[in-house]
């Protein structure tokens, strides 16, 4: 088995992988996706007033549909804090000790065999906003789960490693604070969750 991951800046993104991989037949229980709270609270507040919504927390507004995303909650990572997440990475990052210095979320993605800076730039991506999927497939897989994933744009993680390290960046820290996204983040995210209608699958 081999574990592919990608960032997405959009959780409206990340979702619609989630839903290509489990359509081609990967199963639930190999797929997870992790997600900054703050951001699908953002995209849950557009809809917070529709009758699809009404009365729903977080979960059911981001999750809806089967599969995966129907299982979404609020969960505590040790490193990142309160997230939105289902899945097995999320739950291997749950159980990780407090105090771990990866952080709970990076500890997962190197025990998954991933290398330790692609690792720490993913769990930088979602503390900054942006949204995990992750799938173990078979060797013979990977291929045409990358090509899946790669359909909904993802984050280029080289790129993105070297923009955060001309601010300044090393490398993911548990401590850091919170990230908030700004104004601007928050509506370009409502724009795409409006143009790709999946306020109204919730």
């Amino acid at each position: 088995m081999k574990t592919v991951s990608h960032s997405y800046d959009s959780y409206a993104q990340a979702r619609a992988a989630v839903t290509a991989i489990e359509k081609a037949g990967i199963p639930s229980s190999d797929v997870s996706i992790v997600a900054n709270r703050h951001v699908t609270a953002q995209y849950a507040e557009d809809d917070a007033a529709s009758d699809t919504a009404a009365g729903a927390g977080i979960g059911g507004v981001v999750g809806g549909g089967a599969g995966l995303l129907a299982g979404i909650g609020l969960l505590a990572i040790p490193g990142l804090g309160p997230v939105v997440a289902a899945g097995w990475l999320a739950a291997t990052a749950v159980g990780a000790a407090a105090g771990v210095a990866t952080g709970g979320l990076m500890g997962a993605l190197i025990g998954s065999g991933m290398e330790d800076e692609v690792a720490a730039v993913h769990a930088e991506a979602v503390r900054r906003g942006a949204t995990l999927v992750t799938a173990r497939v078979p060797d013979t897989e990977v291929g045409r789960v990358e090509g899946l994933m790669s359909v909904h744009r993802p984050i280029d993680s080289t790129e993105r490693a070297a923009s955060w390290r001309e601010e300044g960046w090393t490398t993911f820290d548990p401590n850091a604070p919170a990230y908030r996204p700004t104004e601007t983040e928050i509506q370009r995210m409502r724009r795409e969750w409006r143009d790709q209608g999946m306020g109204k699958q919730a």
